[in-house]
This record gives structure tokens, C-alpha cells and sequence, in this order.
């Protein structure tokens, strides 16, 4: 049964409308939802705002078969309904994430149609990236093709986005390029069209899932040696879970290096070589205007036995995040078990190889201790030789003296003869021309003169193997000083909770979304942030690849409120009174949403209420004016109505819904003094011990307002949408926060019940 009615619909005529689709067309929308429900981290955050309403269709192991319900959401765009309000609330970061993964996807199949001359379905998309593609082009790959330039036929080979860089870089020489600058260009201008086009179609496929950015970069960059390895082997083939995922397409080839031209010597000639870098250097700039600015991070390419590390680095302060061993995941816990770490790498070369041959130059039994012994050694020598020399040169000087008595060399031949019956022996005079002695002082002059030139000769070979040492010591050095600045020489610390971590200065990272927040702040600063390849070994050149998504933008505050409620002018003049209802039908998936979050109770509850007082406008905001200046009136060419006044009389509610609930409701002024009468004794006197004005006091009433007709709407609406039972949790679990609530204002607060 379940068949016939797949073959039905797939005879169903070809229609959608825009309010389903969303600007995208029917196929995007298939492959949207294919990707999300593969995606654990994006299921989680908002795969049930894409509610599929066609039939069931599974494998006999009982997984969705997602390619058929594809075709299914193609042919019948109304069984996908893209809830894009609800989407629009979720992380940015995933939202950009799906949509990146949207985007690479089309450039994958705009290029392969290019390759096999089946164009007419991606024509006009070929074209932007053509375009796009000629501006960085050198003349050498360009030709004209009826008036319009375009790259040569050869190129096509180079951009097919399944090849690694080596096979690039063996391609590209096979053009036979003017130069190897040229070739260095052409790479570069594919890596800037393939990302200029990602970037386009990624913010596109944002705004058309409700995300909102002002400021959006989207970056796809690679690290390692270019050749393929097992960084490029579970390129995407394992989702979060460590589970292999065969759902989206490689694509290593449209993960650009940063290359640069390498010179070597080889048989004293210089040969030039593209290599690509094994790290990767991105420059950002933080969004400003009171804005945070939002990082997110999505690992592609890895090698589960090396430790994918990241750094982004601020004003001198690095924060670093670490890849986990069996998911694409980053942390800022380096936690890292049988894998090599760079940290590992930086230590093998600091404690290892450099504090070698610093033992072996300057250590006690170091080169400059051998060189120094020896230099003793040739000093004595020298000495020894100067004296002996001396000896001999006195001995040529002494006279030639003979002696009656024999000597005693004499005398023993005599007593050998007389032994051996040779009769008797007729002594003769002794001559003493020091000869012997001569010779002597000869043999041990020459001797000295060798042994003097051993100790020069060894002084040199030592002087020689220390200059080496030092000289490879320095090569260490300059890679040792590489490594800790790539790696940062402030570390920020942090805290972390259930998976956010907080750092130093108020920096978050967020584990369940992949997203980096710097805060919100009004200044413009720029940062960098770093990938990096993990080497075989400290010394080795062989580095495996690791491919990353970075996406930078800016985020309004409170924009992920699952309820975000702005109440702008909404009360009469120095009045209280709510003159309508908080939630419209607009609001039914968000209360259905915090409903269902009431109802687990082991999530916490929290209510936050602040009668802020007079407000100002922060360029993004309303937010308490911390030194506020009452005005007698309206100005004459300011009247009351001026937006500039209205968006300071606003109030607003957020509920929050993450590893806690949180219900949030401020309320603000403008700065034109107010007349409220207020019959409660005890505000009063409380006013004048903390110095509050009437402004602060109107705006903690209209809070405390909000919290009671939030109060009684959502005991309506809880009975609208749960069972009796399940509205009866909410209610009482609702009813129990608020009462223990009390509005803070200034240095005081008050409890519901006297602000009536």
C-alpha cells in the first residue's frame, strides 16, 4: 500500500506555493530537510520546525529512507511546511551551518554539470561563479568567447570539487603556465570564487530560513600537506555521534589552502614549489554597535587520531578549541586520549629536541665543555713544546767534554767481557756531546707538535658540530616560536556548566551549538582565527588535512528568545493598565514549545522582572540609562510621538529555553518626568531611602502588569493546548515561579502584591 501511494504521488502535477517554500525552490527544500534530519546537532536544534506530512517511507532496517522521501518533497512541495519564524529563533549558527551545507552542495552540482556539459538546469548559477572566477584569473588561463572572457577548457579539470591539492598542483603544472605566480593565481582565484559563491548562496539560504544578519563571512579554508589522507577520508563520513553518514557530498576540493611558493635548492639550482600551508590564517573584524558578534565553527575534514585544535585570538587573548577523538565536535576542554595533540608536538620540540642539543652545545659535558678541555689541552701542549724547544736549542750550545774514567756504559761492556773469558779490557775516555739527549728532545718535540695538532684539529671538528647544532637549534627554534604563537601566548581560562563555557572576559562557548560569542560591545576590534594541522612529528613536513567551516556574524541581543515579545507604547501616560493581550495565533508554536519544556520538570524554571526606569537607545536597544536626565516636557521640535522617544517606552518578555527556562520582563521610560500618584505609603518612603524617581517606580507597575496578564494568559492557553493533567502541571508549575517573584528596581525591589 505504502508503495502505490508513492508511486501516486510522484504522478501528483509539479506545484508549490512561495509561502511553503520560502524563495527556495522544491529541490533545495528536499535536500534542506535530507541534510537537517541527518544532522543530529541540527535536528536537535530545529528539525521539528520541518514538518514533513507525507508518508513514512523506511528501509527494512527500519531507517528513513531519505532519498525517496526527497523525491516525494520534490514532486509535492506541500508535504514540507519550512516554519521559518520558528526556525529564525533557533541558533544562527546551525541556521548557517544548514545553510552552508546547502550551498556547497549546489556549487558541487553546478560544477559537475559544467563538467559533464549539462548545464541547462545550473546555467545562470555557473555564471555568477564564472564571473566571480575571472576577476583574480591571470591572462595566461583567459580567453573571449563571443565578447565575454572566460576561463580556458583546461580549467575545467582543475575544478572538480572531489581533488585533493596534490592533484591539483599536478594538474595545474600540466598547463604549462607561464610561471609558477600564474599558477599560484589560478589556484587562488578558484579558492576565491568557490568561496565568494558559498558565501552568497549560504547568507541567501539564511534569510530564506528566517535568519537575520547585517554583518555575514562565511569562510571555508583547509590545513595539512594536500595529499589524501585520512583528514580527507572522514571528510563528513562521520556525523556528531561518531556514526558513518553517507548523506552529503565530498567535497575536500571546495576547502581552499592558503598556498605559498616554496624555494628550494636542488642541485644548486632553485626550484620553486606551491605548497600549501599547514595552518590557516583567517583576519575578522567583531561586528560592534552593541552587538555581539556570533562565531560558528563545523568541522569537515579530521583525523580522529590527531587532534583537530582551533584558535581565535583577541587583543592578545587566545581562546582555543579542541577537537574531540570520535566526533567532529570542538571544545575548549583539551581532553585528548591516544591521538597526538599539537600541544604534544610543541613539547616534543621544546623539551625534546631543543633542550638536546642545548644540553649538547652549552651542558657539562657539552660542546663548549670539549672545546674547552681541548683548548686547555692544545695550551699545555703549546707550552710543553715552547720548553722542549728551549731544551734542544740550549743543548746546541753546550761544549764537547771528555773524561778520563770511562762510563758507565763503558764500564758494563767491560764487566761482560771479562765474564765471557775475553781477558782483560782497556777502558776508553768518556765523550758527553749530548747527543743521545738531542735525539731524545727531537722524537718528543715531534711527538708534541702531532699531539698539538690533534687538539687543534679536534677543537675545530667540535667548533664545526657546535655551529651545525646551533644552527639546527635555531631551525627549531623559528618552528618552536611558529607553533607558540600559532597556539597563543595568553590563554584565557574559563568555567564551564553543562556544556557552556565562560571565559575571562564574558567570551562564551556554547558545546551543544558549536557557537563562539564574543559580547556586545560598541567598539570595532579585529581577530584572527587559526586552524591547525597536526604534524606526523615535530619535525616532519607531513601533516593531515582538516577542513573547516567558520561563519561570522552579527547577533541581536535576546534574538534566540524562543518568546520575544516588544511592547512598545503600549500604556497611557503615567498608567499601568494592559490594554490588550500579550500572545496573538503567531505565537502557538513557541507557547506549544515552552509548554512541552514546563512539563520536564529536571529543567529549571526562572523568573527575572526589573522595572528598569528611564531607558536609552544603545544603537541596537533600549537598556537603563545608568545616569538618566528628567526632562520637564517634550521638546517643541522632539514631540512625544518621535521614534526617538516612542522606543523608550517600550516593555518587553523573553523566554528563553535551553538548558534552563528563563521568563525575563523589563520594562523602561522615557526621560520626561511623570506625574504617577500611587496610594502605597511604603513605596514612597522607599523611594526617598533609594533615591528613586517616579520613572523608576511607573516602570516597575507596568512590569509587575505584565507578569499578572502573563500569569492569567498562560492558564488559558495551557488549557487550550494540553490535557487537563498536563495544563494543571504547567499552571501550578507557572503560577508557583511568579509568586515568589519581586521586581527589582534600582537598588531595591518590591514584591507583586504591594505594586498593584
Amino acid at each position: 500500500m505504502k508503495t502505490i501511494y508513492f508511486l501516486l504521488l510522484l504522478l501528483i502535477p509539479f506545484c508549490y506555493n512561495a509561502q511553503i517554500n520560502e524563495g527556495l525552490n522544491p529541490e533545495e527544500r528536499a535536500y534542506l530537510y535530507h541534510i537537517v534530519k541527518k544532522s543530529p546537532i541540527l535536528n536537535n536544534n530545529f528539525g521539528r520546525y520541518f514538518d514533513y506530512q507525507g508518508p513514512d517511507i523506511r528501509f527494512p532496517n527500519q531507517k528513513v529512507n531519505f532519498d525517496s522521501v526527497e523525491i516525494l518533497i520534490i514532486n509535492n512541495p506541500e508535504l514540507l511546511v519550512i516554519r521559518k519564524g520558528e526556525i529564525a529563533k533557533s541558533s544562527k549558527g546551525l541556521i548557517a551551518e544548514a545553510a552552508n551545507k546547502m550551498a556547497i552542495w549546489e556549487l558541487n552540482q553546478v560544477l559537475l554539470a559544467k563538467r559533464s556539459d549539462d548545464l541547462q538546469q545550473y546555467k545562470n548559477e555557473y555564471e555568477v561563479y564564472q564571473q566571480l572566477l575571472v576577476k583574480k584569473l591571470p591572462f595566461s588561463v583567459l580567453k573571449k568567447v563571443d565578447g565575454k572572457t572566460q576561463a580556458i577548457a583546461k580549467m575545467q579539470n582543475l575544478m572538480n570539487p572531489s581533488l585533493t591539492f596534490d592533484d591539483k598542483k599536478m594538474l595545474i603544472e600540466s598547463l604549462r603556465l607561464p610561471s609558477i605566480e600564474d599558477e599560484l593565481k589560478t589556484l587562488n582565484a578558484i579558492n576565491f570564487a568557490v568561496n565568494e559563491y558559498v558565501k552568497t548562496r549560504a547568507y541567501e539560504i539564511f534569510r530564506a530560513l528566517g535568519g537575520k544578519a547585517d554583518s555575514f563571512e562565511n569562510v571555508l579554508v583547509a590545513a595539512g600537506d594536500g595529499s589524501s589522507t585520512t583528514g580527507l577520508l572522514e571528510e563528513r563520513e562521520k556525523d556528531e555521534r561518531g556514526r558513518w553518514n553517507k548523506g552529503l557530498p565530498k567535497a575536500v576540493g571546495l576547502f581552499p589552502y592558503q598556498l605559498v611558493i616554496e624555494k628550494t635548492e636542488v642541485k644548486r639550482k632553485i626550484k620553486k614549489e606551491l605548497e600549501p600551508m599547514r595552518y590557516s590564517i583567517n583576519d575578522f573584524k567583531t561586528v560592534g554597535n552593541n552587538r555581539m558578534t556570533n562565531l560558528h565553527f563545523d568541522v569537515w575534514g579530521y583525523n580522529s587520531e590527531k587532534q583537530t585544535t582551533v584558535v581565535i585570538e583577541k587583543n592578545g587573548l587566545s581562546y582555543h578549541l579542541f577537537g574531540a577523538k570520535d566526533t567532529r565536535f570542538l571544545s575548549p576542554d583539551s581532553t585528548f586520549s591516544e591521538g597526538t595533540t599539537f600541544q604534544s608536538i610543541i613539547n616534543d620540540l621544546e623539551h625534546n629536541k631543543i633542550a638536546k642539543l642545548n644540553e649538547m652545545v652549552y651542558g657539562k659535558k657539552g660542546f663548549d665543555h670539549w672545546i674547552d678541555y681541548n683548548d686547555k689541552k692544545k695550551d699545555a701542549t703549546e707550552l710543553k713544546i715552547e720548553k722542549r724547544e728551549k731544551e734542544y736549542s740550549d743543548l746546541g750550545y753546550s761544549p764537547i767534554t771528555t773524561s778520563k774514567k770511562p762510563s758507565r756504559k763503558v764500564k758494563k761492556s767491560k764487566r761482560k767481557a771479562i765474564k765471557a773469558g775475553a781477558g782483560s779490557f782497556d777502558g776508553t775516555p768518556t765523550t758527553n756531546s749530548s747527543r743521545s739527549e738531542r735525539k731524545k728532545l727531537q722524537n718528543t718535540i715531534v711527538g708534541l707538535y702531532n699531539l698539538f695538532d690533534r687538539y687543534k684539529r679536534k677543537i675545530k671538528e667540535l667548533e664545526t658540530q657546535k655551529a651545525q647544532a646551533i644552527d639546527l637549534m635555531a631551525v627549531y627554534q623559528r618552528k618552536l616560536d611558529i607553533y607558540k604563537q600559532l597556539m597563543g601566548y595568553r590563554w584565557a581560562t574559563f568555567e564551564e556548566e553543562d556544556g557552556l563555557f565562560v571565559f575571562e572576559d564574558s567570551t562564551t562557548f556554547d558545546i551543544l551549538t558549536q557557537e563562539f560569542k564574543f559580547p556586545a560591545s560598541e567598539k570595532v576590534e579585529d581577530f584572527e582565527v587559526r586552524l591547525i594541522a597536526i604534524p606526523e612529528s615535530s619535525l616532519s613536513k607531513s601533516a593531515d588535512e582538516v577542513m573547516l567551516h567558520i561563519n561570522v556574524m552579527d547577533a541581536e541581543p535576546n534574538y534566540n528568545a524562543r518568546i520575544n515579545l516588544a511592547l512598545e507604547d503600549v500604556f497611557a501616560s503615567d498608567k499601568w493598565d494592559l490594554p490588550r493581550e500579550l500572545f496573538t495565533d503567531e505565537d502557538s508554536v513557541a507557547i506549544r514549545v515552552f509548554f512541552e519544556g514546563m512539563l520536564d520538570k529536571k529543567v529549571s524554571f526562572s523568573v527575572i522582572a526589573r522595572g528598569q526606569g528611564i531607558g536609552k537607545w544603545n544603537g541596537t536597544q533600549t537598556v537603563k540609562n545608568a545616569k538618566p536626565q528628567e526632562l520637564n516636557s517634550y521638546p517643541n521640535s522632539t514631540p512625544k510621538s518621535d521614534s526617538s522617544f516612542v522606543r523608550l517606552r517600550k516593555s518587553e518578555i523573553f523566554i528563553r529555553m535551553g538548558r534552563a527556562i528563563e521568563l525575563e520582563v523589563n520594562s523602561y521610560t522615557d526621560p520626561v518626568k511623570s506625574n504617577l500618584q500611587s496610594s502605597e505609603s511604603s513605596i514612597s518612603s522607599t523611594m526617598q531611602k533609594y533615591h528613586l524617581s517616579k520613572n523608576d517606580i511607573l516602570s516597575a507597575y507596568r512590569t509587575a502588569s505584565i507578569l499578572k496578564a502573563l500569569k492569567a494568559e498562560i492558564s488559558v492557553l495551557a488549557g487550550k493546548y494540553l490535557n487537563r493533567e498536563e495544563a494543571s502541571i504547567v499552571i501550578d508549575r507557572f503560577n508557583k515561579e511568579v509568586a515568589k517573584v519581586k521586581v527589582s528596581v534600582g537598588a531595591t525591589s518590591f514584591k507583586l502584591s504591594v505594586l498593584k
